[in-house]
């Protein structure tokens, strides 16, 4: 099964694929998570021993340099838009109770220098792994759908978008639908996340008619002080762990597709 989970910021997105990632590696085998996001902090949420000095992939100049032939940030040139990546998630991941994870760092955006080596090597890694490798993969990545191509799109069994109660939140998830829609992902559904009363997720349904919610995950205080403390998620209540498997249940048994 290939993920790729999405959301605005500060919506629980990372908790969330941590989560599922221990749901799913318990019925699945083996499970690779990959933090593409910016704010790559999916390795301490999941207990990597010091995460704080993993560095993300898009940082590691002189790897990207030999795999590119260009060195990052460098302007003009060519460079190779399709470098070996194979061996990658063997050299880099880190394995944390079963679960392979890969922090990968969000694209880089326009600026001061090119920053396509960077995104090239992030881009051929997600398409090797999507593609190419069997197992379970849940991509973790920022509000948008960037690392994903039209020549990767087919390989994605579900993009989950994660929302919380809120307009703001509610508005993000319609314009990564619409993103998904024009890229031709084939199955798009919302996860509802810090769910405090039932009414909530009759408001969230209403607030997006256009979504099928996989589930609705409660708003667990243990998890709310993990995050808090930037310590891992060690820990979720009965009823989220209920929730999580709901989610894992629709994504085997059922969903959307356009």
């Amino acid at each position: 099964m290939k993920l790729a989970v999405t959301g605005k910021g500060g919506v629980g997105k990372t908790t969330f694929t941590v989560l599922l990632a221990h749901a799913l590696q318990k019925g699945e085998g083996a499970v690779t998570v990959i933090d593409a996001d910016p704010n790559t902090n999916l390795a301490a949420a999941i207990g990597c021993p010091n995460a704080g000095d993993i560095k993300p992939l898009i940082e590691l100049k002189d790897m990207i340099e030999e795999r590119t032939g260009v060195k990052p940030g460098s302007t003009g040139g060519m460079f190779r838009l399709n470098p070996f990546v194979e061996d990658i998630p063997s050299k880099y991941a880190v394995k944390v109770d079963g679960i392979n994870v890969l922090v990968a760092g969000g694209l880089k955006k326009g600026g001061s220098g090119c920053y396509c080596p960077e995104n090239a090597l992030v881009r051929a890694l997600v398409s090797h792994l999507l593609l190419e490798r069997n197992g379970t993969l849940i991509l973790d990545m920022e509000a948008g759908i960037e690392h994903l191509s039209r020549a990767t799109v087919a390989s994605v069994d579900f993009l989950l978008i994660v929302v919380e109660p809120g307009s703001r939140s509610a508005e993000t998830a319609r314009r990564i639908n619409v993103l998904a829609g024009e890229l031709g992902i084939p199955r798009v559904a919302a996860v509802g996340n810090k769910i405090r009363h039932a009414g909530q997720q009759g408001q969230m349904a209403r607030a997006l008619p256009e979504l099928v919610f996989a589930g609705f995950i409660p708003f667990d205080e243990a998890i709310y002080e993990a995050e808090t403390m930037g310590k891992p998620v060690l820990k979720a209540g009965k009823e989220v762990k209920e929730a999580i498997q709901e989610v894992v249940d629709f994504l085997k048994n059922t969903g959307k597709k356009r």
